[in-house]
């Protein structure tokens, strides 16, 4: 499979970069499109977790591929009974669509200066809540402060009763530094991450101090990279784990009216420098050869790769060619949609991933979904039971006897 065939298929799910294998219910031109947040990505969602599952098969993919491929370019036969003279000025009305191609790629590139723009404007934000959570700074009384909707206030007495059991427990343990666990907690409550984590990482994600993005800088190609802030550990010697995703803002000559955003090109990760014995992802298998002629046993040791969060630091390589087996090209699908899901949401909604309140919100977006499906489904019977032709008995079971044996 090519490359750009892959990219086509995997975009991320920004609302400015979105996949053209997403599902949109936008209408609009594609340059307003860009203006709407889709959540393309909603943890505690079984229908993504499915999509997840069904496009990291390789036998879906390669099908899904198949039929894609015999509908490109298929014409339609309308098109072949056209006048000739009709036939070139729809030749001139795609010459046209081939511009606005270009243009809405200008448009995305300053979508990307105005991102840097304002990343830099949020960073002061980030930098403190970093100190926060690290515990460098300890917020005023002023900034503690949060007022609570009027549902949501305890009476008097409950609030009294909370404040000494609150009391009572800071007197019987330390008071702790900061905010403990912080990263580890939000990449536990989200779907998408916790998926990632094993056990052993668990330890290694607690010493994880901030996660920033720095977007690529003027007239350099288009690009952003994940920055992993770790205090010093007993597990690698870096403090900081960095990934960086190449995109491409520009139509493809051979395909230009596939262009519907920025492209994911590649992405590469860094060298965790391991401490002896604490490699997370490997570890060492034992096992048993027989010899074929004399019979006996030997015991064999043997390293292997290790599941672990820490392999998304260490991508399948795209080669010159760009052709990618399926196994790697299903490994790079996750890693865009995981890298700009931590882009786009992780990184400036971190607390309300760490509260749950994210989580609570992108579960309403579904149940609101639902709700309305609902609707749609009562409406069909209403419409059903009013309609003068409608007779019931033709929906009927047939009576007992009637059943096929």
């Amino acid at each position: 499979m090519t490359s750009q065939v892959y990219e086509r298929r995997r975009r991320d799910l920004s609302p400015f970069y979105r996949h053209q294998s997403e599902v949109s219910f936008f209408t609009g031109p594609p340059h307003c499109a860009a203006l709407f947040p889709q959540s393309c990505l909603r943890p505690h969602s079984e229908a993504r977790q499915l999509t997840v599952q069904m496009m990291q098969n390789p036998q879906i993919l390669a099908a899904l591929q198949e039929r894609l491929d015999g509908l490109n370019g298929s014409p339609s036969g309308y098109m072949e009974s056209l006048p000739k003279v009709v036939k070139r000025r729809v030749n001139a009305l795609k010459n046209l669509q081939v511009k606005c191609a270009h243009i809405e790629a200008k448009f995305y590139e300053e979508v990307h200066e105005l991102e840097r723009k304002y990343a830099a404007l949020y960073q002061p934000l980030f930098d403190k809540r970093s100190d926060i959570v690290r515990a460098a700074y300890e917020p005023t009384d002023e900034e503690c402060e949060w007022k609570v909707d009027e549902e949501e206030e305890l009476t008097e007495e409950m609030k009294e009763k909370a404040k000494l059991e609150e009391e009572k427990k800071d007197e019987e343990k330390e008071d702790p530094k900061g905010i403990p666990e912080f990263w580890l907690t939000v990449f536990k409550n989200v779907d998408l991450l916790s998926d990632m984590l094993q056990e052993h990482d668990e330890p290694i994600l607690t010493h994880l101090q901030d996660i920033k993005v720095k977007f690529s800088d003027p007239g350099q190609p288009m690009s952003f990279t994940l920055e992993f802030y770790f205090e010093p550990n007993e597990f690698f010697t870096n403090t900081v784990l960095t990934k960086t995703y190449k995109m491409r803002s520009e139509p493809d000559e051979s395909d230009p009216f596939s262009f519907d955003g920025p492209e994911i090109m590649s992405c590469t990760g860094c060298t965790i420098d391991w401490t002896k014995g604490k490699n997370v992802t490997l570890k060492t298998i034992k096992k048993k050869q027989k010899h074929k002629g004399r019979g006996t046993v030997r015991t064999v040791t043997k390293t292997v790769p290790n599941d672990s969060f820490f392999n998304f630091f260490s991508p399948p390589e795209v080669p010159e060619n760009g052709e990618l087996d399926e196994d790697s090209e299903a490994i790079l699908a996750a890693d865009f949609e995981i890298g700009h899901f931590i882009r786009e949401r992780i990184v400036p909604r971190a607390i309300l991933y760490f509260t749950g309140e994210a989580i609570e919100d992108d579960d309403d977006e579904y149940d609101e979904e639902g709700e309305e499906a609902d609707d749609e489904e009562g409406e069909e019977e209403a419409d059903e039971e009013n309609d003068p032709d409608y007779d019931p008995k033709k929906d009927a079971a047939p009576p007992a006897e009637c059943k096929q044996q």
